[in-house]
């Protein structure tokens, strides 16, 4: 684990924390949950919100993907989305739905602002964001797709979306 440069949970709770929080609006998958919890350590965010009926650890399926990372990663349960974007958004964070609407950013096109906070809020996996939580975000990212599909597991969305918002903590460290 040396070798690797791994944080113990402590450097991790003490470490500069990329500004990024995720939401998570109604995520029936416990595994979804735990690979978000996964992503969110690898990329140093800020923290995760817990939506609605979004499992929350302790939960063996949600440990199964998180691999310890419920241990080091923030997380705070809301009722409902809607609430918790607006308690963001109060805070001075500007919240970003992934989702494919009129008038969202393709992710290539998106540059997150130096000393700009942001929540990104990801959808459930049958129903996408909820209607009412799209129309208070400050935008939409949209995850440019080639294939007849154009939709992702929202653990790979994740990971795509948290790479990019993190991208500059890589590009500018020696």
């Amino acid at each position: 684990m040396d070798e690797l440069g791994r944080k113990t949970v402590q450097e991790f709770k003490e470490a500069i924390k990329t500004p990024v929080i995720a939401v998570l609006d109604n995520i029936r998958s416990m595994h979804n949950v735990g690979s978000v919890f996964r992503t969110a350590d690898a990329f140093l965010l800020e923290g995760i919100c817990l939506c609605g009926y979004t499992a929350q650890p302790p939960h063996r399926d949600i440990q199964k993907t998180a691999l310890g990372a419920t241990e080091t990663v923030d997380w705070i349960h809301f009722p409902t989305t809607l609430e918790a974007v607006q308690q963001l958004q109060h805070r001075g964070y500007k919240v970003f739905a992934v989702e494919q609407a009129e008038g969202s950013i393709s992710l290539e096109k998106f540059r997150m602002q130096q000393d700009e906070q942001i929540a990104v809020v990801f959808g459930n996996e049958v129903e996408g964001v909820n209607s009412d939580v799209l129309k208070i975000c400050d935008g939409c990212l949209e995850i440019p797709q080639l294939g007849m599909k154009h939709s992702l597991n929202i653990s790979v969305a994740v990971g795509i979306i948290f790479w990019k918002l993190a991208e500059a903590r890589f590009l500018s460290e020696p």
